[in-house]
C-alpha cells in the first residue's frame, strides 16, 4: 500500500544529511531546495548542517513527527532510525543506503527486519538501494537532472537507480517531458506492482500522465502487474517497458521443446502481449517509443517519408516495412503537379526526396499534398543540416503544419551539432524528436502493433472438460503414455495420427487391421527418441515392422514400439509449460528440426483470445508459410488457431500439467493432424 505522505508530504527528514553536494544526504538537500518544497525540511546530523532553509537536528529523536524520511545512512543504522521515527507517526521512507538484500546473509536478515517493521505500522518503504522519487510536491532524489514536472509528462518506474538517470539525461534531449519519477531500488516492501496498483486506482482522466514507462528488474506478482497494467490501458494510457535479466534462463534444461525454449525473455513478452505494453530492448528504444506515445496517434500504416538525404529515407523504409507497416508508391497520374513545384530531379513516388536544396516553402507544398492524400495516414519528415545555412525556416514551417494537419507529423532531425540551436527552439514549442531514423521506424511499428489485439477474453473452445479432469486426478506425475496422451488430447477436441503401441512382437500382425502403410515406428522410453536413433520411417509391410521392431527394442530404456501411419505436410509445433506464478506460456512456431533450429516462436499466456492467438502466428518468421508463397496454397490457418487456442485452454482447466508438446504438427492446405506429442504431469 502506498501513503499519501510518500507522494504528497507536508514535512521531510533527510537522516544523514550534509553541507556537501557529493554526498547524497547533501544533494538530496539542495534539490528539495531547488525544487521548492513547500513544507518543512529537517537536516538531521549528529554535526550540525547549516543549509539556510532546513532545520538542522543532532538526532531522529529530536525531531516532531514527519510524514516522510529519506535516508542516507549505512544500512545497520537503518532500523533503529525507522524505529524511531514510526513511533513518531512518520509513514513513508525513502532509503538511498544500498548493503540489504543484495549483500548476503547479514544484508537480508536487516531486510526482513526493516520490511517488518514498515509493515506493522502500515507504512511505506521505497528502496533499499535507490535513488528515490520525483513528484509535483518534492524532488526527493540525490542525482540530476531534474526534469521539469509536466503533469501530461511521462511517469517512469524504474528498478535502477542509474538506469532512471540515464533514461532522463537521453530522453531530456529530444524533447520528452516527465511527471513523476520512482526508483524502487531492491523493491524490499514496495515494488512496480504496488506502483501501478497506486496510479491505477488514483488515476483521474483529467490530471494523471498517460504514458508510462518501465524498466524492470524482476515481476514479483504477474496477476497483479497483469490486472493493474491492463487497467490503466483501458482508461487510455499507455505503457512501455524494459525487463532486463532473462539471459540466464536461456539454456536451461528440460525435457521437452517447449520447457528449453520457454525463457524469462519468452514469458515476459507474452505478459507484455497480454496486457498491452509494447516490449523494448534498449534504453534508446524505450524513449523511441515513449515519444510516439507522445505524439499523434497513428490512425493506418499507410507512411509517407519526406527527405533530403536519400540514404535516411532507404534505412527508414526498411524499418518501417520489415516491421509490419508500409511506405506505399504514390499514383504518378496524382504527383505530377508536385513534381512542377520541386527542383530538377527531386522523386515524387514515395520516399519523397526533394533534395538538399530543398526550400521550407517545398516542404510545405509536398506536407499539404500529403495531408489530402487519402493514400496516407501519417507522414515523416527526415531534414538536417549539412551546416552550409540556417535551416531555421524549414523547422519553423515544420512546428506550424504539426499544429495545423489532421494526420501525424513526426519528426527525424538528425543534426544534433549543425543545428543544436534551431532543434532546441523547436523542441522549446513542445515537440519531440527522432534523432534517429531506424529507431524511429521500430518503435513507431511496434506502438501500432501494440493496438491491435487488447481486452479481449481469452476463450475455452467446446472441451469434454469432465473426461479431461477425470484423466488429469488418474494420472501420477510424470509423463503420460502414448494411450493417456491420447485420450487427453482427444477430450480436448485435438486429433492425432491413427496409432498403436505394441510391446511384444506377435503384435505387430495386428497392424494390418488398425493401420494403413506406409507407417513410422518410434520407441517408447526414451523422451528424446531422435537421439538414441528410435524413429524409423517409410514401413511398408508386416516383415519390415517386425524387423524394424527388434532392432528398436534392443535400444536402452525400450519399453514398447509405437506404429503411426505416415503423414504427409509441412511440420508445425505448439507447446505449453508452466512458469511459476504467471501460469503457462504457450508457443506455436515451425515444428520438427526447424523448432530449436530457427527457434522461431511466438508465445502467450494461457488462456488466449482469438485475436492473441492471431497476432502470434503473424509475429512468425515462418507465418508466410501458413499463408502461402510464389503461388503455393498456404495452410489451414484456423485449424492451427483451433489447435493453439486448445492448447491454452488444456494446460487452463489443468494446471497440473507442467510441460506440454505437440511437434510435429503435420498440417496441409485442408487439414492439421499431431504426429507426436507428450505430456509432463507434475502434481
Amino acid at each position: 500500500m502506498i501513503v499519501s505522505q510518500l507522494i504528497t508530504p507536508k514535512s521531510i527528514a533527510v537522516i544523514g544529511s550534509s553541507e556537501n553536494k557529493s554526498k547524497p544526504g547533501g544533494m538530496v538537500l539542495f534539490n528539495l531546495i531547488a525544487g521548492n518544497f513547500k513544507g518543512e525540511i529537517y537536516a538531521v546530523n549528529p554535526k550540525s548542517v547549516n543549509i539556510e532553509g532546513v532545520i538542522s537536528c543532532v538526532s531522529p529523536s529530536e525531531i516532531k513527527a514527519v510524514d516522510l524520511a529519506i535516508l542516507a545512512i549505512p544500512a545497520a543504522q537503518c532500523i533503529e532510525a525507522v524505529k524511531t521515527l514510526l513511533l513518531k507517526g512518520t509513514k513513508a521512507f525513502i532509503i538511498y543506503s544500498a548493503g540489504f538484500s543484495e549483500a548476503g546473509e547479514v544484508g537480508n536478515l536487516l531486510n526482513h527486519e526493516l520490511v517488518s517493521l514498515i509493515n506493522k505500522y502500515n507504512a511505506t518503504l521505497i528502496g533499499p538501494n535507490c535513488i528515490g522519487l520525483i513528484t509535483e510536491t518534492y524532488k526527493g532524489v540525490f542525482t540530476t537532472p531534474i526534469p521539469q514536472y509536466h503533469q501530461e509528462g511521462c511517469e517512469l518506474i524504474s528498478s535502477s537507480g542509474a538506469t532512471a538517470v540515464f533514461i532522463m539525461e537521453s530522453a531530456l534531449l529530444t524533447g520528452l517531458q516527465f511527471s513523476n519519477i520512482y526508483s524502487i531500488g531492491n523493491a524490499a516492501q514496495t515494488g512496480v506492482e504496488e506502483i501501478l496498483e497506486y496510479l491505477d486506482e488514483n488515476f483521474d482522466i483529467h490530471k494523471s500522465s498517460k504514458v508510462k514507462l518501465l524498466y524492470l528488474e524482476q515481476v514479483k506478482k504477474p496477476f497483479k502487474f497483469l490486472k493493474h497494467a491492463t487497467s490503466l490501458i483501458q482508461k487510455g494510457c499507455k505503457i512501455a517497458a524494459i525487463k532486463s535479466g532473462y539471459s540466464e534462463a536461456g539454456g536451461r534444461a528440460a525435457s521437452s521443446h517447449t520447457g528449453a525454449l520457454a525463457t524469462s525473455d519468452q514469458v515476459i513478452r507474452a505478459l507484455f502481449r497480454k496486457c498491452g505494453i509494447v516490449y523494448c530492448s534498449s534504453r534508446d528504444e524505450l524513449i523511441a517509443v515513449a515519444s510516439v506515445f507522445q505524439s499523434q496517434e497513428i490512425k493506418g500504416k499507410n507512411i509517407a517519408i519526406i527527405t533530403h538525404a536519400g540514404g535516411s529515407a532507404v534505412m527508414l523504409t526498411d524499418a518501417l516495412t520489415s516491421n509490419g507497416l508500409q511506405v506505399p508508391p504514390f499514383d504518378s497520374t496524382k504527383t505530377t503537379s508536385l513534381l512542377k513545384k520541386l527542383n530538377a530531379g527531386s522523386s515524387v513516388h514515395n520516399p519523397i526526396d526533394f533534395l538538399a536544396t530543398g526550400t521550407a516553402v517545398q516542404l510545405g507544398e509536398i506536407i499539404d499534398f500529403c495531408e489530402g492524400y487519402d493514400l496516407v495516414d501519417a507522414m515523416v519528415v527526415v531534414f538536417g543540416s549539412s551546416g552550409l545555412f540556417n535551416i531555421k525556416d524549414v523547422y519553423d514551417l515544420l512546428d506550424s503544419k504539426m499544429k495545423e494537419c489532421s494526420k501525424p507529423i513526426y519528426p527525424v532531425l538528425p543534426s544534433l551539432i549543425n543545428a543544436k540551436k534551431e532543434i532546441k527552439q523547436f523542441l522549446s514549442k513542445g515537440h519531440v524528436n527522432f534523432p534517429d531514423e531506424v529507431s524511429f521506424g521500430k518503435a513507431l511499428a511496434h506502438v501500432y502493433a501494440s493496438t491491435k489485439y487488447r481486452f479481449e477474453k481469452g476463450k475455452i473452445p467446446e472441451m469434454d472438460i469432465v473426461t479431461i479432469r477425470a484423466l488429469i486426478n488418474m494420472a501420477g506425475n510424470g509423463y503420460l503414455d502414448a494411450g493417456g496422451t491420447k485420450e487427453l488430447l482427444d477430450a480436448a477436441g485435438i486429433s492425432q495420427v491413427n496409432q498403436m503401441v505394441v510391446r511384444e512382437l506377435s503384435q505387430i500382425k495386428k497392424l494390418e487391421t488398425q493401420l494403413q502403410f506406409p507407417i513410422v515406428m518410434k520407441v517408447v522410453g526414451p523422451v528424446h527418441k531422435t537421439e538414441v536413433n528410435g524413429v524409423r520411417l517409410n514401413i511398408y509391410s508386416i516383415e519390415q515392422a517386425q524387423k524394424v521392431y527388434e532392432e528398436l527394442m534392443q535400444i536402452s530404456d525400450a519399453t514398447g514400439v509405437l506404429l503411426q501411419e505416415m503423414v504427409p505436410g509441412e511440420e508445425l509445433y505448439c507447446g505449453a509449460v508452466k512458469q511459476g506464478d504467471f501460469g503457462h506460456v504457450v508457443l506455436c512456431g515451425l515444428g520438427g528440426i526447424f523448432l530449436e533450429l530457427l527457434n522461431d516462436t511466438a508465445s502467450g499466456l494461457a488462456p488466449l483470445s482469438d485475436g492473441e492467438v492471431k497476432s502470434m502466428m503473424e509475429s512468425l518468421k515462418g507465418y508466410p508459410l501458413l499463408k502461402g508463397y510464389r503461388n503455393k496454397k498456404g495452410l489451414n490457418e484456423e485449424k492451427f488457431k483451433d489447435i493453439i487456442m486448445r492448447i491454452a485452454a488444456l494446460v487452463h482447466l489443468a494446471p497440473e500439467i507442467s510441460e506440454l508438446d505437440l511437434n510435429p504438427i503435420k498440417a496441409q492446405y485442408d487439414d492439421m493432424i499431431v504426429v507426436d506429442a507428450r505430456i509432463c504431469i507434475e502434481k
